[in-house]
């Protein structure tokens, strides 16, 4: 995948996929990866080249106004849509070493309610990833807990995937969404993928931790 791909999801829930610079061979991850748009919210955006003017002119023709981080690893390109958008951005309270934005973030956690009436989740994963439900568009959106590396929603595998995972995923079921997102491999799914994917094997549970 060397283009940058556009979909559209619903009415103001959008995203495009490309190729992340960081990805190597052996990665446990896909190359392409996703960054989304709800209403006037970016979503762990990674910025596309110059060259895929489709979604800059998306972007001047509907300005964002929050940028949200959903992983500590999600960092991406958060200081860029600061900079040129001036947007408000939320994310973790603790970055990675050599991976710590610039600017400064307001913290989410779990059952905050964000600008837009975003809601932050909890994933049950302890991976410090906060989920974001978008009501308006009826919509999950997820950094890595959860992952459809061959096209087959999977739960990102952790330890602890019974015990605390599967409930606190199962949890999101009284919430009355329509579409499931993630960011790596194919990031559009239906609330009947969910449901499956809460019942399926792990991605990468042969390893002791993901």
């Amino acid at each position: 995948m060397n283009a940058v791909e556009i979909r559209d999801v619903a009415p103001g829930l959008w995203l495009w996929r490309q190729p992340h610079p960081d990805w190597r061979p052996g990665s446990d991850w896909d190359a392409p990866v996703s960054s989304f748009v709800a209403g006037s919210a970016l979503l762990d955006p990674l910025a596309p080249p110059p060259s895929a003017r489709e979604v800059w002119d998306r972007l001047e023709a509907t300005p964002p106004e929050i940028a949200v981080v959903l992983k500590p690893d999600h960092v991406r390109d958060i200081d860029l849509f600061v900079r040129w958008y001036g947007v408000r951005a939320f994310g973790p309270a603790l970055f990675w070493p050599g991976d710590v934005p610039k600017s400064d973030l307001e913290i989410v956690q779990p059952g905050d309610e964000l600008p837009g009436g975003l809601r932050a989740l909890r994933d049950g994963r302890e991976k410090a990833e906060t989920p974001i439900y978008v009501p308006e568009q009826r919509a999950l959106v997820f950094a890595d807990a959860l992952t459809a590396p061959h096209g087959e929603l999977l739960v990102w595998a952790t330890p602890w995937h019974e015990e605390r995972v599967v409930p606190e995923l199962r949890r999101l079921l009284e919430l009355p969404f329509e579409h499931v997102l993630v960011s790596h491999g194919e990031p559009v799914h239906t609330r009947a993928d969910f449901e499956a994917a809460l019942k399926r094997v792990p991605w990468g549970a042969t390893r002791s931790n993901a």
